[in-house]
Formats: C-alpha cells, sequence, structure tokens
C-alpha cells in the first residue's frame, strides 16, 4: 500500500459504525478548514527543513488465504538532503531493499536476491522519484514522506477532514485529525510546538471490504549529521548488476 497515494494520505474515521450504519455521502462542509490548516502549517515547516532522517516502525495488514488480516511489522531508515540526495534502508514484511540517490544515479539495491541496478536521474528528488515511477515502475515505499509538502494540492483530494483531539505519540504531545479522500481514510498525529512534525499515520484502504491498515509512527532527526559516504552506493560483496531496477 502506498503512504496519499500513500499516506501519506490516509485515515482511520474517529467513529464507530456498526454493522449495518449508513454512512452519509460527504459534502464541502465535511471539511473542516481548521483540519486543512493544519496540514497546511505542517507542509510549510517540512519545506523549511533542509535535512532530515526519520526512523519509522510500520505495521501493515495482509489478507491470508484463509480470508484471515494478518499484521506484518516493519521498519525504515529515510536518510534525506534536500533537493537531490536520499538514502532508504528498507526492513519490511516483503521487502529488504536499499534505495540511494546522489543527485545524479539512483541504485536500487534487493538485498535478498542480492541485486541492483542504477538507472540516470534528474537533479531533484520530486523529479527523480516521478521518473523511476513512470520509467522504470519502480516506486519507494512511503514515497509520500517527498511529496508531502504539497500541502494544497493534497487539500483539493479531501473529501472529509475534522479534529479529533489531543494525544500522547513517544511522549510527545500532538493534535490528532482524520481525513478522507477517494480510496482511503486516513489519520495523523502532528506535533504541537514549533516543529509540527507527522509523528503517526494510520491509512485504511475504503476499496478493499477487509479494510486493510498501514501504521507508520516517525521519529524525526530534523539536524542529522550524515557521514561523506552516506549517498554513495558500494555493491556488498557477491552482489551482482542487472539492466533492469527491482520494481515495487
Amino acid at each position: 500500500m502506498k503512504i496519499a497515494t500513500l499516506i501519506i494520505t490516509a485515515a482511520l474515521g474517529c467513529a464507530l459504525i456498526g454493522p449495518g450504519a449508513a454512512i452519509a455521502s460527504p459534502s464541502a462542509s465535511q471539511v473542516d478548514p481548521k483540519a486543512v490548516d493544519a496540514l497546511a502549517q505542517m507542509s510549510a515547516y517540512l519545506r523549511s527543513i533542509p535535512a532530515f532522517q526519520i526512523t519509522l516502525q510500520t505495521q501493515r495488514d495482509d489478507v491470508d488465504v484463509y480470508g484471515q488480516l494478518i499484521t506484518l511489522a516493519g521498519g525504515a531508515i529515510y536518510s534525506v538532503r534536500r533537493p537531490n540526495a536520499f538514502a532508504i534502508n528498507l526492513n519490511l514484511p516483503s521487502l529488504a531493499a536499499r534505495y540511494v540517490y546522489d543527485g545524479k544515479t539512483v541504485t536500487v539495491y534487493d538485498a535478498n536476491a542480492r541485486v541492483y541496478s542504477s538507472f540516470q536521474a534528474p537533479t531533484t528528488i520530486r523529479a527523480t522519484l516521478e521518473l523511476a515511477q513512470q520509467k522504470y515502475g519502480v516506486a519507494v515505499p512511503l514515497d509520500d514522506l517527498f511529496t508531502w509538502t504539497e500541502g494544497d494540492s493534497r487539500a483539493k483530494a479531501l473529501t472529509a477532514a475534522h479534529y479529533i483531539g489531543k494525544s500522547q505519540v513517544a511522549g510527545q504531545t500532538t493534535s490528532h485529525y482524520a481525513f478522507r479522500q477517494p480510496g482511503i481514510d486516513w489519520q495523523i498525529w502532528i506535533a504541537d510546538g514549533p516543529k509540527p512534525t507527522p509523528l503517526r499515520v494510520v491509512i485504511v484502504s475504503s476499496k478493499d471490504a477487509a479494510r486493510p491498515q498501514f501504521r507508520a509512527d516517525l521519529a524525526w532527526n530534523t539536524a542529522p549529521q550524515f557521514g561523506p559516504g552516506l549517498f554513495t552506493f558500494v555493491p556488498p560483496q557477491n552482489a551482482r548488476a542487472v539492466d533492469a531496477p527491482p520494481s515495487r
């Protein structure tokens, strides 16, 4: 599942709906401007950060062959230096991989298959992600982390938005919001104070009757000290190069 495409845009509504309960059709009145403003403030802050590192703990529901929802845990570390470098280490239930972008080249390494592939890339993160998806079929998991700053375009997709209340996430006080857009319900917990980072995201597919859920808890370092070789890919021993990037 992608995070607004994926999220990282998403979430669970706050109301408990019993079997057979009717769900009203969304209207403009269901989009609270204050909830949209909270996203805009978060987006403005994220745009102001020249570099960051996020450690994620994730939980994702899959429907098994018996039709039962199974929750799978994973983790990831995203190291980002705007406008033209990132290194992503993923340890997810279905994927152990590394993505490295140095401003000129993207390398995708599949740790399970021990293969990697590289392709020439544009000079910005956003353009690189678009090229990777459109030309090579490579989608970086949780890629909304790089486009979350597009607050205006996200707001236009919302069919419902409202404030739920205050909540504690990892010892920090947050404001909890719920949103809805076509195909996705989502919730977000935004840190209170001068650094309104998203600390938790929950996304539910409204297209699937099983309503599988994705959850990510995010620990932010907004002043990271990156080592000189972080954004350079060095093939592990016994890894082999392949022509096509491993697509996900």
